[in-house]
């Protein structure tokens, strides 16, 4: 993987895909572990959808094998996502979005809506946040992948609404398989489309932001204290998320 080209194309496009990435061994033990939670939540909150009709988020775990560093601290990713903002990045969210069948096409909006500075929401600011998001089952047309308008968000969010509801930007469907990565800035316009298939389609997504930066728009699980402490001091560094207490 050559970063340089892969932050050319997210810094064009507002998102870019590593194709085949991640072991697919370490997303297979990661989707068994967590399917028994994930049909569990589903099955308490089927009337409650949270993300719109037949759409769900819950926090990821924490515990092995549903966490495993490789997907925060990949060496390929940290490069992009340092590349774009600063060696200083941390991670700040670990959680999941599962459409079901039944689930519609969401309107074409941005993640994080609430603007850096409220009085001046349409200035053009570097990036302080990606979100870096992978499959745990492969993602065809059928299982409603994410679509993307490419090159939004460099616009102000009018002119990409209008540009996509006038047809002069299409919705780019992200299609991945198991291993694929999709690195994207959340500001550009997007939307979750049907899935069509009797299976939930997780798609994982972490987190990064600058230092400095901080919000509590997404649930987040506490990391166990025994994961917490199998974790090297530079790894520790890298993660914002509450640990728990040592009994």
């Amino acid at each position: 993987m050559n970063a340089r080209d892969k932050i050319a194309d997210l810094q064009e496009n507002g998102f870019c895909v590593l194709k085949a990435h991640f072991d697919v061994r370490l997303i297979e033990a990661c989707r068994d572990a967590f399917w028994p939670t994930l049909v569990a939540h589903l099955d308490r909150h089927r009337e409650e959808p949270n993300r719109g009709p037949g759409r769900y988020f819950l926090p990821m775990p924490f515990e092995p094998p549903c966490f495993a560093p490789e997907f925060f601290f990949d060496s390929g990713v940290l490069r992009i996502v340092t590349g774009v903002m600063d060696e200083r990045v941390v991670a700040d969210q670990w959680g999941c979005d599962v459409p079901t069948r039944g689930s519609q096409y969401q309107q074409a909006h941005i993640d994080y809506q609430r603007p850096l500075f409220a009085e001046a929401p349409e200035m053009t600011l570097p990036p302080y946040m990606l979100v870096m998001s992978f499959g745990l089952i492969r993602i065809t047309d059928d299982h409603g992948p994410i679509e993307i308008a490419p090159g939004t968000h460099r616009m102000s969010r009018q002119e990409a609404i209008q540009a996509v509801e006038g047809g002069k930007i299409e919705m780019c469907p992200v299609r991945m398989e198991i291993g694929d990565v999709l690195v994207r800035y959340p500001w550009a316009l997007h939307r979750g489309t049907p899935n069509r298939t009797e299976t939930p389609r997780p798609l994982v997504t972490i987190r990064y932001v600058r230092r400095w930066y901080a919000d509590s728009s997404r649930e987040v699980d506490f990391i166990p204290h025994l994961v917490w402490q199998g974790l090297t001091h530079e790894q520790q560094d890298r993660m914002r998320f509450p640990v728990e207490t040592s009994i």
